[in-house]
């Protein structure tokens, strides 16, 4: 790069010696060479002669715009160009250092003023350098024969200068490719986004003499779930505005294969970028926040994706980025484009493999559970038909014990068929290939039949209900048996644990786009510990009270499955000693555009045409109480 010190070096010593060359041979006390850079300014990095000059002219810097301006105005002397300085129009504060020289009304001698440039141009005509000299020997202004003799030097000026300057950026460039090779190599081995930007945050801000380094990866479509890594101590309206301009400008320089510069006041290329008003608001806003000069901001990506982004920011007076920065910066997005690809890779697998070994102690453990379920009434049916065969064995031909072991044996039968049941269930439900064939359901009958089937139960306990409904059916979209079961589980729940003598409140009604089911009692309650497990399988209440009451655990996780598979959404609102509701969202069947709505209906017609099954999306999701 121009600004490491090695490469540097290197290249203003050889422009020194071109222009003590001047001053050796033509006759000039003072001769200087400036070179173009990146903010559109000459800089001045070589002076020979007086050390005065030297002194007041290194590193000053003259925008292009006022040299073309004086070369524009001047007398062509072949490859020279002379500007009188009647015709000088730069103001003198400007010059960085006017000689100290007698004024002379003969119009050949050398006024102060008077400025000799050679405009040092590249093949395409570009501005890449000029060489100037001031003070001639003789003090008199150049005769013919000494034009032509500068003519011939400034023309071998011109391609040492040319040449000085490729070798620099050749120089610049194999340090920035080495600095990026080595990031390349060190990341490459790196399995974690974190650990990346970690190894190559210090290599790139030195390789770049940057001052700050900010990284932006994307997640997919979804903007919310991007991440920012920025230096420390960034405010939350900074990421903000760096999500906003990520996300607008890095697609469209991944796509033109270009990186970006940013200043207070300009944003380059504005044409690729077509960044708008308010967007360019905040872009200079940023800039002013994070109190940068200059942002090179390149996009990160690997074939034709966009990942990301990478900003590097600098402070100061002289913050431009050379040609050769941008074009490095571009094959290092590229280069760290591919790390994140395989980080992701990675983790994605590592997730996959957590899953893998989770499914297995899944697996493990619902083996032990139905183990354990099924051994205890196994247990006693084994007890009471060794205790038959005994007494059969004996002779006893009354077999006292089969009034008791009959119904003993049954019990334990039932129990063990409802667990099986429950089982087939929950796979059932729970099967991804399994598509769900939805249709019109009214939840309002649904809920009566429910109701129907529990009613000897409800006047045994003594217990209220008190039902909401609207005046007319009530239509969801999905498969009757399913629903079923979750009417049919959330109600026998609350008639469970709700004491005789307690109430049950079952209200339905519309919601945007869906239909609400809120089941409530005044029995238990169930303790925030509870909640946060409570649609696992075999969970079993650790309220001892709620434990004495038989059960398998797995009612609540069928209901759970269903209404995820149907793509509703399942809340809890409860505290211990305070009763339960459960909060059931499903969605309303789909509209018929030429189907006119019976007057008796509520939440979408019921006759809906539908070719093929439809799969519904998973949104389930437990409220806080």
């Amino acid at each position: 790069m121009m600004d490491q010190p090695d490469v540097e070096a290197v290249f203003v010593d050889a422009l020194q010696n071109i222009a003590e060359g001047v001053t050796d041979l033509l006759g000039f006390e003072v001769a200087a060479i400036s070179i173009a850079r990146g903010d559109d300014t000459l800089e001045m990095i070589a002076v020979a002669g007086s050390t005065e000059a030297r002194d007041q002219l290194l590193g000053h810097r003259t925008p292009i715009s006022q040299i073309e301006q004086e070369l524009a105005s001047a007398e062509r002397w072949g490859a020279l160009r002379f500007v009188p300085h009647e015709r000088m129009s730069i103001d003198l504060d400007d010059l960085g250092w006017i000689p100290d020289l007698e004024l002379s009304d003969d119009p050949e001698m050398w006024h102060p003023l008077d400025l000799l440039l050679a405009p040092i141009l590249d093949e395409r005509g570009k501005l890449r350098g000029l060489l100037s000299v001031d003070v001639p020997r003789d003090r008199r202004r150049p005769d013919p024969a000494m034009r032509e003799q500068l003519q011939r030097y400034a023309r071998q000026t011109r391609r040492s200068v040319l040449t000085a300057l490729e070798r620099a950026e050749l120089a610049e460039q194999l340090l920035l490719a080495d600095t990026a090779r080595r990031i390349v190599r060190q990341v490459s081995s790196e399995l974690s986004i974190e650990r990346i930007i970690e190894v190559c945050q210090p290599a790139v801000t030195l390789g770049f003499n940057a001052r700050g380094m900010w990284l932006h990866t994307f997640e997919g479509d979804d903007a919310s779930a991007d991440t920012i890594y920025a230096p420390t101590g960034a405010k939350h309206e900074t990421l903000e505005a760096f999500n906003v301009l990520g996300r607008v400008a890095a697609g469209r320089l991944w796509a033109a294969q270009e990186v970006a510069v940013v200043t207070a006041d300009a944003v380059s290329p504005a044409e690729t970028l077509a960044l708008d008003a308010n967007q360019q608001e905040l872009v200079h806003a940023l800039m002013h926040e994070i109190r940068a000069s200059s942002m090179l901001f390149i996009p990160l990506g690997a074939g034709n994706e966009c990942l990301g982004t990478m900003a590097l920011t600098r402070r100061g007076e002289h913050p431009d980025w050379s040609p050769v920065e941008r074009q490095t910066g571009l094959e290092i997005g590229h280069d760290l484009g591919r790390a994140l690809v395989n980080a992701r890779t990675f983790e994605r697998e590592r997730m996959l493999l957590e899953e893998l070994r989770e499914l297995a102690g899944y697996k493990s453990r619902l083996i032990a559970t139905i183990s354990h379920e099924l051994k205890n009434p196994l247990t006693s049916i084994r007890a009471h038909v060794e205790l038959v065969e005994a007494e059969a064995e004996s002779g006893s031909c009354a077999a006292p014990s089969l009034p008791e072991s009959i119904p003993a044996i049954g019990r334990a039968v039932t129990r063990m068929s409802g667990l099986v049941d429950d089982l087939l269930v929950l796979a059932e439900v729970g099967d991804p290939t399994s598509v769900l064939d939805p249709g019109p359901v009214d939840l309002r009958r649904l809920l009566d039949d429910v109701l129907d089937l529990l009613r000897v139960t409800l006047d045994q306990e003594g217990l209220e209900v008190d039902l909401t409904y609207p005046a007319g059916p009530v239509w969801a979209w999905g498969e009757a048996s399913e629903l079923y079961r979750v009417g049919a589980n959330l109600i026998s729940n609350a008639v469970k644990y709700t004491p005789s003598g307690g109430t049950i409140s079952i209200s339905l009604g519309c919601v945007p786009d869906g239909v609400e089911l809120i089941v409530a009692d005044t029995g238990l309650g169930i303790s925030p510990e509870d909640q946060d497990r409570l649609f696992q399988e075999f969970f079993r209440s650790t309220n001892p009270a709620a434990l004495a009451l038989p059960g398998t655990g797995l009612g609540l996780s069928i209901v759970h499955r269903i209404i995820e598979r149907h793509g509703g959404e399942i809340r809890v609102s409860s505290a211990l000693g305070a009763g339960a509701a459960f909060t059931v969202r499903l969605p309303s069947p789909p509209r018929e555009p030429l189907h006119t709505v019976a007057p008796d209906s509520t939440c979408r017609p019921p006759r809906v045409v539908v070719v093929g099954p439809v799969a519904a999306a998973s949104r389930v999701r437990r409220l806080p109480s």
